[in-house]
């Protein structure tokens, strides 16, 4: 396969086959935007709202472009679920597209690119993240960028693109904290396997340069704050006591996300591949070397999302050219990208209205869906036990959540139930406001706290919280505290609240 993954830059590449490729990526939006808005705000997303109506540099768990963008797209349509996911739609059908430009650079035609574009279409992971405004969405659409940019570079040995390369990665460094952990290790594996020319090139650094000064707002928002980003990682780490079988679990998942059939076995071919052919060699150790990296740092599965579409693309490179053994070339068929769409969509999406699923608890219900409904319902039980307060003692009293996300749903909820701005220690939510020294009194709704115990004279349990759906929430059952008889101005108790982990 050398002559087709090893291509010269006079060698002209295939024409990009529009119309194949779009009719998949366009067959992809139709999917996203057609359940776009069900069935409400993921809890994420809310809080990307709530930070947005407190804009900075920076959060305690992530840069700023998300929130900011929530902001401008709640700007745009306020209070729109479809507009609010309007971008997330774009960026995966984006890089559908970028995945079969990836194979374009890398010598396939209109079969290979159109395979490659359909594995990307049918990946859970990426069908998933379609469906919300998250970092999870536009930090892999930006490593795709990324990717599909270093990739040309080798075909063509044009340093422009380094220099784009790194305009990408500044705004990947405003998204989420992930990509320098690719350029780290790519480059090293580049400068062990090759091309090493790549780390002679003025054009790589004055792009890294580029893509630090892109950086420096939120890493200087960092430092003023005692760096939070860290201590977020080891929050997300210690997620999962048992870290060994979580490391072991990392693959797998990471694996599983790719897309049952089609993308599972693309990723594994197409590593293979890229782990045998000398110019890419250094971008499938990266991927080894990020996997075992985040495994063993705890992360979230879908950190190495981001490297799929190049497993895709060499993989249906190489499908193409008939240079794959039979048992890997019966995946380049239709039946079997079908069935992997018809496992991915019902597991990844809420094809089915909220009423249906109400009406049969049996029928088997995306991921997520307990997080993305009943907030509205969870404003009305907090705001029913705020107004049994008396009214002096209400005017007195302030709204603390023990998550982020139960801040975010009353602070976009409570407004129009006559609640007043909540608070909470959780994770970024603890830096966008402070405890007023005008309340001497804590409506706390979340498990029984022990730092309510420690500074407050009483605290009683005061109601729970009952959406009145049949299904399980992520807000169901929740108990609702009144602290009173704080031991010191609740201004100065509000550093007691924080708390970075769920």
């Amino acid at each position: 396969m050398t002559t087709t993954l090893e291509a010269r830059a006079d060698e002209a590449v295939r024409p990009l086959a529009k119309g194949p490729v779009f009719a998949v990526a366009g067959a992809m939006a139709a999917v996203l935007l057609l359940v776009n808005g069900r069935y409400g705000y993921f809890g994420d997303e809310l809080y990307f709202l709530a930070a947005g109506r407190h804009l900075d540099w920076g959060y305690a768990d992530q840069p700023p472009a998300l929130p900011l963008l929530a902001h401008l797209m709640d700007l745009l349509a306020p209070g729109s679920v479809w507009a609010l996911r309007l971008p997330a739609v774009l960026a995966v059908v984006a890089s559908a597209v970028l995945t079969a430009l990836i194979a374009r650079e890398l010598g396939g035609g209109t079969r290979a690119q159109v395979l490659a574009a359909g594995a990307f279409a049918v990946s859970m992971q990426f069908l998933g993240s379609g469906h919300y405004l998250a970092t999870s969405t536009m930090d892999p659409f930006l490593w795709t960028v990324v990717l599909w940019l270093l990739v040309r570079w080798l075909r063509t040995r044009s340093d422009g693109l380094l220099l784009w390369a790194g305009v990408v990665t500044g705004l990947a460094l405003n998204v989420k904290f992930l990509i320098p952990a690719f350029w780290v290790v790519a480059l090293l594996f580049a400068a062990w396997l090759g091309p090493r020319e790549l780390l002679t090139r003025p054009k790589l650094w004055l792009g890294a340069g580029v893509a630090v000064l892109a950086a420096v707002p939120t890493v200087l928002w960092q430092a003023a704050n005692g760096w939070p980003q860290l201590e977020m990682g080891e929050a997300i780490g210690d997620e999962n006591p048992d870290k060994v079988a979580a490391a072991l679990a990392y693959p797998v998942l990471a694996l599983a996300s790719a897309g049952l059939v089609v993308g599972v076995v693309l990723v594994l071919y197409g590593l293979w591949r890229l782990l045998r052919t000398p110019s890419l060699r250094f971008l499938g150790w990266t991927l080894l070397a990020l996997t075992v990296l985040f495994a063993v740092a705890g992360g979230r599965f879908y950190y190495v999302a981001g490297l799929f579409p190049l497993c895709w693309a060499v993989a249906a490179v190489h499908l193409e050219a008939g240079r794959a053994r039979r048992w890997w070339r019966w995946l380049a068929t239709w039946p079997v990208y079908a069935l992997s769409a018809v496992i991915a969509v019902p597991l990844t999406l809420p094809v089915l209205p909220a009423h249906v699923l109400d009406a049969n608890p049996g029928l088997p219900r995306p991921l997520f869906t307990s997080a993305e409904r009943g907030w509205p319902e969870f404003a009305d039980a907090v705001a029913a036990v705020h107004r049994s307060l008396p009214p002096e003692q209400r005017a007195r009293t302030a709204i603390v959540t023990q998550v982020y996300w139960q801040a975010s749903a009353l602070d976009h909820y409570g407004p129009e139930r006559g609640l007043p701005e909540p608070y909470s220690g959780n994770r970024g939510y603890w830096t966008l406001a402070t405890l007023p020294a005008s309340a001497d009194t804590v409506l706390y709704v979340g498990a029984d706290s022990p730092v309510l115990r420690a500074h407050f004279a009483r605290v009683d349990q005061v109601g729970v919280v009952d959406t009145g759906l049949p299904a399980p929430m992520f807000t169901q059952g929740v108990p609702i505290w009144l602290a009173t008889g704080p031991s010191a101005p609740l201004p100065q108790l509000w550093p007691s609240f924080r708390d970075l982990r769920l």
